[in-house]
């Protein structure tokens, strides 16, 4: 599979990633050495941690994810992206011990300015991100689910918990959510479309089922852009326990539609013993690829992309109060993305993945 410049294709392609403050943004920083048309549409329904807090007590859409992609993609000076992913600490702060600075910030310019649009956009010309980040809406609303008991769960946290039924369906709370406008055109105007990482449920389908999204990537398509969904590495407790890759791809497909998904990046590399049983032990396994799944993802008319795409590192992460994951490698997500961007551009209008069953595979081997 080609690279985009050995197609001819310009520099500047028009990306935009969906998902939340660390997948979303570790896609943008794999694709800005080959375009500065960049755009994060980021979800803004988390109801836990610091900004869970924050949301409750001030009464604003989800600042973290938002915050996180700028501070990750941002070119200003180091103490000010420092400042603004610090936790303030103290016994004294009560359930505001532990929340992150720039939290607060974002928080502080909306009520300062009445508008949290306008508190996104001066948080984003102090920090200078290589991309646009937006809020996937303006809307101060949660998500839900639907269990496969039929059972309801209301809002990210309980969606997310864990010892319970597995998720049928989500949605959101307030039926007046609409997309963000500049969010909604950035979409129609990209020329590829990434989906993910992310937590499944709560992250990256929580942007998908916001009312106008599906019908930008449609019309996204129709004009020839090209969409990829970047598969997780591992399950994940109380959202994906038990789901196989053909899974993860199969709930995609079902919110954006049969035919609006081109390719799947799926991870085949495997890291050392030692970290791949501290994932087990926290309940996240890591997936795998199988000759079967990939048929059944070949039916759904998705092309598979498969290679090693995680990080050297193994050392474990310290979180606040959030679980360490097998994260992907920027530089090899954005390789491969723009491979496909480069091929797309060479094909001269002829659809990607019309031929049902046909997959673009790296991976040298697959599991059982």
């Amino acid at each position: 599979m080609g690279r985009a410049g050995e197609t001819g294709l310009a520099r500047g392609f028009r990306a935009v990633s969906f998902g939340g403050g660390v997948g979303a943004a570790q896609v943008m920083q794999g694709l800005r050495r080959s375009t500065d048309q960049l755009t994060g549409v980021i979800a803004v329904t988390d109801s836990g941690r610091s900004t869970g807090v924050v949301r409750s007590v001030l009464n604003v859409p989800a600042p973290g994810d938002l915050r996180n992609a700028m501070v990750m993609l941002s070119d200003a000076d180091p103490v000010l992206r420092d400042l603004f992913q610090h936790r303030l600490v103290s016994n004294k702060l009560n359930e505001f011990n532990g929340v992150a600075f720039g939290n607060l910030f974002l928080a502080a310019l909306t009520q300062m300015t009445g508008s949290f649009e306008r508190a996104i956009q001066e948080m984003a010309r102090l920090l200078q991100p290589a991309a646009r980040v937006l809020p996937v809406t303006l809307a101060n609303t949660h998500i839900c689910a639907e269990l496969v008991d039929g059972s309801v769960r209301y809002e990210e946290v309980s969606v997310r918990g864990l010892n319970k039924p597995a998720i049928r369906l989500v949605f959101l709370r307030d039926e007046g959510a609409e997309a963000y406008a500049p969010a909604v055109e950035a979409i129609k105007a990209a020329d590829l479309i990434t989906i993910g990482p992310g937590s499944l449920f709560t992250t990256v389908i929580s942007c998908l089922i916001v009312p106008g999204i599906k019908e930008a990537i449609t019309e996204a398509r129709r004009r020839g852009a090209v969409t990829v969904y970047v598969c997780n590495t591992t399950t994940q407790p109380g959202q994906t326990d038990g789901l196989t890759v053909y899974d993860h791809v199969a709930e995609i497909v079902s919110y954006v539609g049969a035919g609006q998904v081109d390719y799947t990046l799926v991870n085949t590399g495997v890291p050392p013993a030692h970290v791949v049983e501290r994932h087990r032990r926290d309940g996240l396994f890591l997936l795998g690829l199988s000759a079967e799944e990939l048929r059944k993802i070949g039916e759904l008319g998705v092309q598979v992309v498969a290679g090693n795409l995680i990080e050297a590192g193994t050392e474990q992460r310290l979180l606040w109060n959030k679980q360490d994951a097998i994260r992907h490698d920027p530089e090899l997500v954005g390789r491969e993305l723009v491979g496909i961007v480069g091929t797309k551009g060479a094909e001269v209008g002829a659809e990607v993945g019309a031929d049902v069953g046909t997959q673009v595979v790296r991976a040298s081997a697959f599991g059982p």
